[in-house]
């Protein structure tokens, strides 16, 4: 089977930028990474890593310190804006606001590369508009102005002109920084859609790492040293990568759970047996109480339901104390004496 050809790859690619006149300040490099067809792939990474810088350099934005980029097999360097913009949708964290520029002519826009400057539109690419308008929710707002829409919906407007700019390769920056919860749970989901769906390629810095972990197909893991790992988001998990990259004071990444624990000062150590909601709730408010929760804990809670109700079983060593609520067995563990 002939191996399929990465729409980018770089080759001992070094990121940095020059903060003064001379100076040169590196941020991360030699870097080797492929990004293939119907891929979405999530680049997280603490605040100040390089995450935007990155995806500057490999849209073409900004020059390497050092190394190759090739898109489509092709040396970015030798590729002139207008063969790049049919190659690369670029979509920044900076809103564009423009009072006398409509939603519909924005998105637009994204046809440029195609219609050149006068923005004669044919059938392709009014059928390109619309499909963009479609995946991204954009058709009630069609005919406001840029500078009355919430930043929320400009993201989507911009998201829109990306879609309708119909490249092989899409790249985000921070695409959901603005959005609610569930605007961030929609967007995610219609990237990995898009992707499978249309086989393009799509990268995007974010710092939802919950929803990353279940849409990206990879993950590129940048930390403040400068070290990328790039892998499946589960092997990042296994070997460590993630616990690297994030623990720091007060926080830890939980590999059993896919989540950070804030740490408090530990009261003691508890044990809770249980399967089911019920249990995994106990669980989770014990820790946010302050509590080590572990199996070897000689203290034991037991959680179970019968007939829908929900009971809550104290084993303090000494005395057994059950209780109805969750409220009432946490109220019980704060008593002198109890625990």
């Amino acid at each position: 089977m002939e191996k399929q050809q990465a729409i980018l790859h770089t080759t001992a690619l070094t990121i940095g930028y020059h903060p003064g006149t001379s100076h040169l300040k590196v941020i991360a490099g030699p870097l080797n990474l492929s990004l293939y067809a119907g891929q979405l792939i999530c680049l997280l990474g603490p605040n100040g890593c390089g995450k935007s810088t990155l995806l500057r350099t490999v849209s073409g934005l900004q020059k390497a310190v050092s190394g190759n980029i090739q898109l489509e097999g092709k040396d970015l360097k030798g590729l002139k804006p207008a063969d790049i913009a049919r190659q690369i949708s670029l979509v920044l964290t900076d809103n564009v606001r423009s009072g006398n520029l409509d939603v519909y002519s924005l998105i637009s826009l994204g046809r440029y590369p195609y219609s050149g400057w006068l923005g004669i539109l044919n059938q392709t690419d009014k059928t390109a508009i619309d499909y963009a308008i479609d995946a991204t929710g954009t058709a009630a707002f069609l005919n406001r102005k840029m500078d009355s829409l919430s930043d929320g919906e400009c993201q989507k407007v911009m998201l829109a002109r990306a879609i309708a700019q119909d490249t092989p390769l899409i790249i985000l920056d921070e695409p959901t920084a603005h959005l609610d919860l569930p605007s961030r749970i929609q967007l995610m989901r219609l990237l990995h859609q898009l992707a499978k769906e249309t086989g393009k390629a799509i990268l995007i810095s974010t710092h939802e790492l919950d929803l990353a972990l279940q849409v990206a197909d990879q993950i590129w893991l940048m930390d403040s040293g400068g070290h990328l790992a790039a892998g499946l988001p589960e092997e990042l998990i296994l070997d460590g990568s993630f616990q690297q990259a994030f623990d720091k004071d007060g926080l830890s990444f939980d590999a059993a759970t896919g989540t950070f624990h804030i740490h408090h000062p530990r009261k003691e150590e508890l044990s809770v047996t249980g399967e089911g909601t019920a249990a995994f709730w106990t669980r989770k408010a014990l820790i946010r109480k302050g509590y080590a929760v572990t199996p070897a804990a000689v203290r034991r809670i037991t959680v179970s339901e019968e007939g829908g109700l929900m009971f809550w079983l104290l084993d303090t060593g000494g005395d057994k104390l059950s209780f109805n609520t969750l409220s009432s067995l946490l109220h019980a563990l704060d008593q002198p004496g109890i625990t």
